[in-house]
């Protein structure tokens, strides 16, 4: 972690939140209607960092407390 570049841990972590909603059975929009939007361009484009586009500290505070899933886990590369 300590070589990762701050895209790639971008990505790292959009790819967590999608593998732990999707174990959840949530979908994007399930997602992002519990964090408050009203639409699932938030979540949509932070999963794949679209347009640079990614997940700050508050949004990843709402989604590990709505998945119940650690924070810390979103920061850790599976690969």
């Amino acid at each position: 972690m300590q070589d990762m570049t701050p895209k790639q841990l971008y990505q790292t972590i959009g790819k967590n939140v999608a593998a732990y909603r999707k174990a959840r059975g949530l979908s994007q929009l399930d997602l992002s209607l519990q964090m408050g939007y009203k639409s699932v361009s938030v979540v949509s484009g932070a999963e794949i960092c679209y347009g640079d586009k990614h997940f700050n500290l508050e949004q990843l505070l709402k989604i590990s407390q709505i998945l119940e899933v650690e924070l810390c886990r979103f920061l850790t590369s599976n690969d």
